[in-house]
């Protein structure tokens, strides 16, 4: 994958790109906190031959870090500049966890740039999901962050996402460059934030919620069974996963984001052929 950077006005971000000229669809993986891009490296070999892919290390993650004044409306934004750089007019995206709040709010800025959104363990936009308990509890977590030393924090950390092998080790060579300050503070800035930019949406394009089906993390499975209750849209349950599924069971992943595309596809190619 070609690596390149944007600058914006908080900081230089880095993505990287691996164009297929031969395809007419794009996907862009958005990774979870306290990650970077390399979190979908079991995504890139299956889906690169037949699109154009495009990860990026979100503001204060990875090397896009430092990072001044973060916030979810600047994400969306600055994925924007990535995708009008690139002369991509519509794109997937598939947003993990935290990725994706970048995706739903790039896609309430710019609906008619979206073709589909693949939600993985992550939780939706909407005031109506989060009780004043819920989002209590997520102000608590930086504090009961503090109280492990950082091996600790790193471990337990990767632990409570991971149901492999694989996904346990991943998760800690991410979080290993990080310090335990850098850590509360992405922490800190995804959850404070996404309480404050939370907002209500109404998406018209496709969306696929996956989830593992051992995830723990907080209220993700619960809040993903009501979302899918409240819109209609498919609910799937990966299987021998938890929060970090697509490191789990990538097999299954893969499978059923290429099945979302492929469907979502065929079926605007056959509105397009009724009008």
């Amino acid at each position: 994958m070609q690596h390149k950077t944007i600058l914006s006005q908080g900081g230089t971000v880095h993505y990287w790109i691996a164009r297929n000229d031969n395809v007419s669809d794009c996907i862009v993986f958005t990774h979870g906190v306290t990650a970077d891009h390399t979190m979908f490296e079991k995504q890139i070999p299956y889906f690169s031959d037949n699109y154009t892919i495009i990860l990026w290390d979100v503001p204060m993650h990875g090397l896009s870090k430092p990072y001044q004044k973060f916030t979810y409306q600047d994400t969306a934004e600055i994925l924007h500049s990535i995708l009008q750089k690139e002369n991509i007019q519509k794109t997937f995206l598939v947003g993990m966890s935290m990725g994706g709040y970048p995706s739903q709010h790039f896609a309430a800025l710019y609906p008619d740039m979206v073709k589909g959104f693949v939600a993985l363990d992550t939780t939706p936009l909407g005031l109506k999901y989060y009780s004043k308990s819920d989002l209590w509890w997520l102000k608590q977590v930086v504090p009961m962050a503090k109280c492990f030393t950082t091996n600790l924090l790193r471990k337990s950390m990767a632990l409570s996402v991971s149901e492999s092998r694989y996904s346990y080790q991943k998760m800690l060579s991410m979080l290993k460059p990080l310090s335990k300050a850098e850590i509360i503070q992405q922490m800190r800035i995804a959850y404070e934030y996404f309480i404050v930019e939370n907002k209500d949406v109404n998406f018209s394009f496709p969306i696929l919620i996956l989830v593992g089906e051992k995830d723990s993390t907080g209220k993700v499975k619960a809040y993903c069974k009501e979302w899918a209750k409240q819109t209609g849209y498919p609910l799937h349950f990966i299987k021998q996963a938890k929060h970090f599924a697509n490191g789990d069971n990538p097999e299954q992943v893969n499978k059923e984001i290429e099945k979302f595309i492929i469907e979502t596809v065929h079926k605007e190619r056959k509105n397009y052929a009724v009008l």
